[in-house]
């Protein structure tokens, strides 16, 4: 039987919840609580959490209680990813973190119209389905995962749609790695407004 997801968000498909520290991106080395929701249509062919693009498979779980979960922790950040975190009404759940003192951080692809109130909102672009003018307005960073050379054009096509403050990074797609960084720390050199992004997670083996 399908989810009845309620449009008030008091309900998400969470997939997993975890405490650990940031591995890409601006806010990398930060401490943060991860909130994965389940539910994405985007279909990266490289994605490295494919289990999370069916809803159906994650449980619906009151923001409330993810909320309490969150507020556990000694790192008052909270990262919402996914899947595709902005299927979802996130008003509610943003609502609730930011009165436990909680900041709202966002890592989305941009495809869905923006909800929730965010102290960070990452775009993360994808060829797929291209990112709402809307969410790519309120970009605080733009980070472009780099697959192939054609990737660059692409990052430069999306820097047109962010505001001239947003922060600019390339991230080499993790499987590419040992191809893409060079042709990165060049690219990097030569278009200096752009800065790298690496999954430092992965090399610290945390979440």
């Amino acid at each position: 039987m399908a989810h009845q997801i309620p449009d008030d968000g008091t309900l998400l498909p969470l997939m997993e919840e975890f405490y650990t520290i940031q591995g890409e991106g601006f806010n990398t080395g930060k401490a943060a609580y991860f909130i994965r929701l389940g539910g994405c249509d985007v279909g990266c062919h490289w994605c490295d959490v494919k289990e999370s693009w069916n809803a159906e498979l994650h449980a619906l779980t009151s923001a409330d209680q993810i909320i309490e979960n969150a507020a556990k922790h000694p790192a008052k950040a909270v990262v919402v990813t996914g899947g595709e975190p902005l299927i979802y009404n996130l008003d509610y759940l943003t609502a609730g973190l930011q009165k436990q003192g909680i900041k709202t951080f966002i890592e989305t692809s941009g495809a869905y119209p923006l909800s929730g109130n965010w102290d960070w909102i990452c775009l993360s672009p994808k060829k797929f389905k291209g990112p709402t003018r809307n969410v790519a307005s309120h970009a605080d960073e733009l980070k472009v995962i780099v697959f192939n050379k054609s990737d660059f054009a692409y990052a430069e096509e999306n820097a047109k749609l962010v505001s001239p403050d947003c922060k600019l990074f390339l991230q080499p797609e993790w499987s590419k790695s040992k191809e893409m960084i060079p042709l990165i720390v060049d690219y990097v050199m030569n278009n200096p407004r752009w800065e790298i992004s690496l999954q430092t997670h992965k090399y610290l083996n945390i979440p």
